[in-house]
């Protein structure tokens, strides 16, 4: 059995920290009442944070922030393969340890029902408290943004996208430490003379997951998301009309004290210019190009374009300058879509044979993968009520929905994409 080791957290560990979080958030409901980014914060400035390793690999993370005499537990987090073994336990005395030498009397600690560490504390001598109310104040949108929210047709997206993200985990790497935390961190970025992100392109095959992304930015910066149709746009007038509603769209939108902005499929108001003036889709280009510098000068704007055909972009679109980060969204790997058809097969637990699945849906999309599992659970559902025999969906019940979804991906989108990854990516 393999021997795990508590040491304290290093800053390097912070993506496999994050992955961890992120693990033992999904089974949960509520969100938590410390967010990722107040955890980090208190880690790296020195409050008790140890974690738990096995090899070279975080297993278990625990953080707390002392206050005189009263401390508070944030976070004690465990990966899903080495939960119930004790490291919980373990983290927690070593916090307790840690906050004892500084002189610490009281510790405390608010969690989710449900969340990993509520066993640990237990299991450590810790009580929980009936009778008492957890109060909250959340500021919400000036009533001039939220009408102005309202008319543009945003919204503020519900908390925990991010941890509903089965799978993708390179991805959600990259894009929490790019964008998300740079964002949020707003003390440690001007500390180290980091520049926050104001607009990234995320590009890859069709169904992968950019439109999810961009929600789960919003979700986890808590600022409000509104999705920009170029074709709504031209609607009233024709393409003729279309620069002149990116600028009117784009002057109400930076009215906003913060915002993600999301433009999908952007190739269609950001294709290679014809060179000719007059051309609708140039003169577009054109007003795009000149509007994307106003909406960059606000601190709490974000402008996330996806495309499925980044080589079709305007090679001005692409500059630094107006882009910080052209971040790739490939095609779910065979552990992306383990935890994918894990994410929908709860129903059918211990039942199921994971690689099978895996192996038979190669060139599938987390929609792909989705729909199958749906339609797998359905045809298992219909059987039942017929036939009433107390049986669960099998790995055949799956397979077969496999056999009748058409994958979105070709062996030719790969490719393309692959050869787009090397070109044009910048993270």
């Amino acid at each position: 059995m393999p021997v795990w080791r508590m040491r304290d957290f290093h800053d390097d560990d912070l993506d496999q920290a994050i992955q961890v979080w992120d693990q033992s958030g999904m089974d949960v409901q509520t969100p938590a009442v410390f967010p990722v980014s107040e955890v980090i914060a208190a880690a790296r400035s020195g409050q008790p944070a140890v974690v738990a390793m096995v090899g070279d690999e975080l297993v278990g993370v625990a953080v707390a922030r002392a206050e005189g005499e009263r401390a508070w537990v944030l976070l004690v987090a465990l990966a899903a393969g080495w939960r119930h073994r004790g490291i919980g336990s373990g983290l927690v005395a070593e916090l307790e340890r840690r906050l004892r030498a500084a002189g610490v009397r009281r510790i405390s600690a608010l969690l989710p029902a449900a969340a990993t560490g509520t066993t640990a504390l237990l299991n450590s001598g810790y009580r929980s408290r009936e009778g008492l109310v957890y109060f909250e104040l959340v500021e919400h949108l000036p009533a001039a943004d939220a009408g102005l929210l309202d008319a543009l047709g945003g919204r503020v997206l519900p908390s925990g996208l991010w941890g509903s993200m089965a799978g993708m985990d390179h991805e959600k790497q990259i894009v929490e430490r790019r964008i998300v935390l740079p964002l949020k961190e707003t003390e440690l970025v001007e500390r180290y003379g980091v520049v926050p992100p104001k607009a990234v392109i995320l590009f890859g095959p069709p169904g992968t997951g950019k439109t999810s992304f961009a929600k789960a930015i919003a979700s986890r910066l808590g600022w409000p998301f509104v999705e920009l149709f170029p074709s709504r746009l031209a609607a009233s007038g024709g393409t003729a009309r279309l620069a002149t509603g990116l600028r009117e769209a784009f002057a109400d939108i930076t009215a906003l004290g913060s915002v993600v902005l999301f433009i999908d499929e952007v190739e269609e108001i950001a294709g290679v210019r014809s060179g000719v003036a007059a051309d609708p889709g140039h003169m577009a280009t054109n007003e795009l190009l000149k509007v994307i510098p106003g909406f960059r000068e606000h601190d709490e704007h974000l402008m996330v374009c996806a495309t499925n055909s980044v080589r079709t972009l305007d090679p001005a679109f692409l500059r630094p300058g107006r882009f910080d980060y052209v971040i790739p969204i490939g095609p779910p790997d065979a552990t992306a879509r383990a935890a994918i058809w894990q994410r929908y097969l709860t129903a059918a637990s211990g039942t199921v044979d994971v690689t099978r699945l895996v192996e038979a849906t190669e060139l599938f999309t987390p929609a792909d993968v989705e729909f199958a599992a749906r339609k797998g659970a359905q045809a298992a559902f219909e059987n039942e009520v017929v036939h009433r025999r107390g049986e669960p969906a099998t790995t055949e019940d799956y397979l077969a929905a496999v056999r009748d979804v058409r994958p979105t991906l070709t062996d030719e989108m790969i490719s393309d994409f692959h050869e787009d990854m090397e070109r044009f990516t910048r993270m």
